[in-house]
């Protein structure tokens, strides 16, 4: 391994597949070798190349996805070296480990073995009995024997897979034996007879024990029964404190009961689910009508636009047809009377040839014909412009009312785009201008219509996006004020956890079991030291129910039309504790029960609350900033007053 440690990053790097499988292999066998530790001894789980790392007490799935990314990891801050050991990890527990670490079955989901006796009344949970632990006499006098651990793990070398082991001390010191509890389930139950088989088939068994010999070496070992459970020694007491006597079919008549129960609260939670869903329908039902609605009208809106258009191409068409046809008259007009003139001069000239006499006359009256001819012909030209100035209006029209067409086929296809409808506004206005002065009272009217009809739609879709924008801000707003408010109140609670409960302001830890109503009751009972001693067992115990998620005394029942989930009184293990012990220590219990299942249901674990200690109730922000601020107040009085 001294060949692998000593590469430098750069070489970790650049290292080939192969290499990286061979540094795997290594790093396995050193595993399944033993010389890197992966489980703990409370049954949980610890990267072995990890030391550092604040949480090590993994499950078998948390320590697999642990590895399995770090292994598989892109990153360039990953050596290789790193690697390789976390896909040793992989393996391990793929191929060494795949049996064990799964979370163990209640005993109602299995069945018990064929061949066990359903009547006989055994310790429950099952447990063991071990005797003649050899001790031996301390300094201070008090007898002193092997740990629990270390038994514990001679049982599971042998097999025999115990949860964990108590030795029985007195006031003596270590009393030669020891309690062994195994999982409550029938796989427990089948270890624990292996178990006591095994011993009574070396003839460390029960009876072997209770034999009248004079001289017994080594360890007897047995599962505690009815017996055990009665006698009047400490290896009794201790049963009657840790367990019942139940027969195989009581366990099971329980554990359906269980099962019936834990059945029923799963449909009253479906049931409210199906409520909720049912709301959030109803509620999403209302707003597709609502949007629905909209969009009806939106399109009423533009069918009217669309029929308003037409209306205005059609009035545009007439009005150019009636100025065309103007235009034909005047001009067949004018060629009638050109006409007429040139018929007359001609006239004239033949009386010219004919009648001297009159030929002055006829020059007279041909200079008057001239001078009106000319007068006809700047009227025929100035008419000609005119009709030029017409026609050029006529197709300066015609050309504007085909822009108009295009630029309201342009609107009609850009009609949600806000900043090109206000630029193809503006300019149908001026299309609009150049109409009005035409002149034609009816095509203004219309054009007026339409220009109402414009800005209508324009408001309509304005007041729209202002209030989508309005409604997307509030909710980036709420947002990130709710964010900026948690973020603060976990700032305050990390700088109030050092101040002690007895201010006003402070934190306090939800789920926390107190143990003082355990040391009072126990001192009823025992004498103090010994009192303590086991107030501390029973805290320690029943702490470890508070965080086991199969125990769940909860029932749902409704209050002011609200589901809500309260301590059942029916629960067996608060009964029996309240009977033991008393009231107040189930009221503690329970009150540690309820803090977690409020603060903290899913994980099962202490959470730290921000606390007003004066009213007993959860402390606001504002709250914990003026209480810091009072503190810092005072102080500065005091540093003023000293100085």
């Amino acid at each position: 391994m001294g060949s692998v440690a000593d590469h430098s990053s750069e070489d970790d790097t650049d290292m080939s597949e192969t290499e990286l499988d061979e540094d795997v292999e290594e790093y396995y066998e050193e595993l399944k070798n033993g010389k890197h530790s992966v489980r703990n001894s409370d049954g949980t789980y610890t990267c072995p190349f990890c030391p550092n790392k604040k949480k090590r007490g993994f499950v078998r799935k948390d320590l697999l996805q642990h590895a399995s990314g770090v292994g598989k990891s892109t990153s360039e801050k990953r050596s290789t070296e790193e690697k390789a050991k976390h896909l040793a990890v992989v393996k391990y527990l793929e191929n060494d480990l795949a049996a064990e670490g799964g979370p163990s079955k209640p005993v109602g989901e299995e069945k018990p073995p064929i061949d066990c006796d359903q009547d006989e009344k055994l310790v429950w949970p099952w447990t063991g009995v071990v005797v003649n632990i050899p001790t031996r006499r301390a300094n201070d006098g008090r007898y002193v024997g092997e740990s629990g651990s270390k038994l514990r793990d001679e049982l599971i070398r042998r097999g025999f897979n115990p949860l964990r082991v108590h030795p029985l001390w007195n006031f003596r010191g270590h009393s030669g034996s020891a309690i062994v509890e195994f999982r409550k389930d029938w796989p427990g139950y089948v270890n624990a007879m292996s178990f006591e088989k095994a011993y009574d088939v070396d003839h460390h068994g029960k009876k072997d024990w209770e034999t009248n010999s004079d001289q017994k070496s080594g360890l007897y070992a047995w599962v505690a029964r009815s017996d055990d459970y009665k006698a009047s020694n400490i290896v009794g007491e201790h049963l009657r404190k840790i367990g019942d006597l139940k027969s195989i079919s009581e366990i099971t008549e329980e554990e359906a009961r269980k099962q019936d129960r834990l059945v029923t609260n799963l449909n009253n939670i479906i049931e409210v689910k199906y409520k909720d869903l049912e709301e959030m329908e109803l509620k999403c039902s209302e707003t597709t009508n609502s949007i629905k609605s909209v969009i009806t009208e939106k399109e009423k809106i533009i069918q009217t636009y669309n029929e308003e258009i037409k209306k205005i191409q059609t009035s545009a068409r007439d009005h150019f047809q009636r100025i065309f046809g103007d235009h034909e008259k005047l001009k067949l007009q004018l060629e009638t009377q050109k006409k007429e003139l040139e018929s007359r001069i001609e006239e004239m000239e033949k009386r010219a040839v004919a009648n001297e006499d009159e030929s002055r006359k006829l020059a007279e009256e041909i200079e008057k014909n001239s001078i009106k001819n000319s007068s006809l012909h700047l009227a025929s030209m100035e008419q000609l412009k005119a009709n030029a100035n017409l026609l050029k209006l006529a197709d300066d029209q015609k050309r504007q009312k085909e822009q108009l067409h295009n630029k309201i086929i342009k609107l009609q296809q850009q009609l949600d785009t806000k900043q090109t409808l206000e630029l193809e506004i503006e300019q149908l206005r001026g299309n609009l201008n150049v109409v009005r002065r035409m002149g034609d009272d009816g095509d203004v009217e219309v054009l007026k219509k339409v220009d109402n009809m414009i800005k209508g739609l324009r408001e309509k879709e304005e007041s729209l996006e202002d209030l989508e924008a309005l409604n997307q801000t509030l909710i980036v707003k709420e947002r990130k004020s709710n964010d900026e408010l948690q973020e603060a109140r976990r700032e305050l609670i990390n700088g109030l956890k050092e101040i002690s409960s007895s201010a006003q302001i402070g934190v306090r830890r939800m789920g926390e079991l107190d143990s003082k109503p355990f040391q009072e009751a126990l001192k009823r009972k025992y004498n103090e030291e010994e009192a303590e001693e086991k107030a501390m067992e029973l805290c320690s115990l029943w702490v470890e129910y508070l965080k086991d998620p199969e125990w769940h005394p909860f029932k749902v029942t409704t209050v002011d039309g609200k589901h809500k989930e309260v301590i059942s009184v029916e629960d067996e293990k608060l009964k029996d504790l309240k009977k033991e012990l008393g009231e107040e220590v189930c009221n503690a219990v329970i009150s540690a029960l309820t803090e977690i299942n409020e603060y903290n249901p899913s994980g099962r674990y202490i959470t730290s609350e921000l606390w007003n200690y004066k009213e007993g109730r959860r402390a606001s922000l504002k709250e914990g900033v003026a209480f810091i601020l009072n503190q810092w107040k005072t102080k500065k009085r005091r540093m003023e007053l000293d100085y």
